[in-house]
């Protein structure tokens, strides 16, 4: 086992120079999708494949496939992420699995190996929904979640259409979306989180992903002076959104388990210290793993919000952003990755991924699972983001063992 290893030292050099496109003080990396360093980034991305004689191909939402052929036609055996990321982002989310998944290739190719089944590495595009919404939105087209021509129009922060702004870029293809059905997706991931560092765990073999709900609320009220209007006389839309940000803390709480709940953006007008807000507009992210008590914090919510409206003499126009059931992976994948793993004595455990990745949707189509790494201090999207070298060498490895084993499958 020691001596099947991609090797730290090029496995981390080629992090290092992918993190290099779009860097930003601090060491973190800013590549959101469809700008000018995400150009570059799939740029490098396709020459590194076409280095380790990979047949590139790219779909109509500019999905990226990199396919190295088996001595079968069958169905391929698929593993990648994403390299799009936040305005600060750090090197390793999503980035990781997609370089990662080269290593693999060129550690079967300088030793000649050919596998039973094709083998595909990955870059999906948009999966963090920064500039376009929603999230995952690369491979929740694959999987037909969502209409080509729906995600094609969908218009930017910066009111730039999607569509075409993957043709100014270079990287609105030919290819059908889902052409590629895999016989397994396999994504490999830092945790993004802190329980496998506090725990001690080397390697996670993640069995389901929470459910996310996005919400965006406007609030419209009435402006008038701070210091001449009763309490009892206000309209206060600044007072409403925080309420609906107390409110969505205490339902977490009371709720326990699984379910988190966060205001991420918010936003007053006229935004005066000495102004009553006329206007506010808030963002609530709900997460749970199981879709009943999902919902159920769902009503709540809109329940509250009713009654918040009625009370403080508001309007409240809701809006939904994003709506992604929970996941379960496939349980035979997850021992896999559990056998694999253990097999190289780490410290292994059964985790729940609280972020959205890629593999959710790929799990519409072929069984998925994914490998998580531990998070230094568990943070991510922040140029802080750190994952240790000998950490990255363990996920690489267990990737390897993992896909050397579902491409051998009949």
């Amino acid at each position: 086992m020691r001596q099947r290893s991609v090797g730290e030292a090029a496995l981390v050099e080629r992090i290092e120079a992918h993190a290099a496109i779009g860097a930003i003080e601090g060491g973190g990396v800013c590549r959101i999708a469809l700008t000018d360093a995400d150009r570059e980034g799939r740029d490098r991305l396709v020459a590194w494949m076409r280095q380790l004689d990979l047949d590139v191909s790219i779909d109509r939402i500019g999905n990226i496939f990199g396919v190295r052929r088996g001595k079968a036609d069958l169905s391929p055996v698929m593993t990648g992420s994403h390299i799009d990321t936040v305005a600060t982002g750090g090197r390793y989310d999503g980035n990781y699995g997609v370089m990662a998944g080269l290593e693999v290739v060129r550690w079967l190719n300088e030793r000649g190996i050919v596998t039973h089944r094709p083998l595909v590495v990955a870059a999906f595009t948009n999966e963090e929904g920064v500039r376009f919404q929603p999230d995952m939105m690369g491979s929740l087209v694959h999987a037909g979640g969502l209409a080509l021509q729906r995600a094609l129009d969908t218009r930017g922060t910066d009111g730039a259409r999607l569509g075409d702004e993957l043709a100014r870029i270079g990287y609105a293809g030919e290819m059908a979306c889902g052409s590629i059905v895999p016989h397994a997706f396999v994504e490999l991931h830092i945790e993004q989180g802190p329980v496998m560092e506090a725990e001690g765990v080397q390697i996670g073999a993640v069995e389901n992903l929470q459910g996310i709900s996005w919400q965006e609320f406007t609030i419209t009220g009435q402006s008038n002076h701070a210091g001449t209007t009763p309490m009892r006389l206000r309209r206060d839309a600044g007072y409403c959104a925080a309420a609906i940000s107390v409110f969505v803390r205490e339902l977490a709480l009371r709720y326990g388990g699984s379910q988190v709940a966060t205001v991420g953006a918010m936003d007053l007008h006229p935004n005066l210290i000495n102004v009553i807000p006329a206007r506010a507009t808030v963002s609530v992210d709900l997460r749970n793993t199981d879709e009943a008590t999902l919902q159920r914090a769902e009503r709540e919510l809109a329940a509250f919000v009713e009654k918040l409206a009625d009370a403080q003499s508001v309007r409240i126009d809701t809006r939904r952003l994003v709506r992604f059931e929970p996941v379960v992976f496939d349980e035979r994948l997850v021992r896999v990755i559990e056998r694999a793993s253990q097999a190289r004595g780490h410290a292994t455990r059964r985790m729940t991924s609280g972020a959205g990745h890629d593999a959710q949707m790929m799990a519409r189509v072929c069984p998925s699972a994914m490998v998580f790494v531990p998070s230094a201090l568990g943070i991510s999207h922040n140029p802080r983001e750190h994952t240790a070298p000998a950490d990255l060498l363990r996920g690489a490895d267990v990737l390897l063992d993992v896909l050397l084993a579902l491409a051998e499958e009949a």
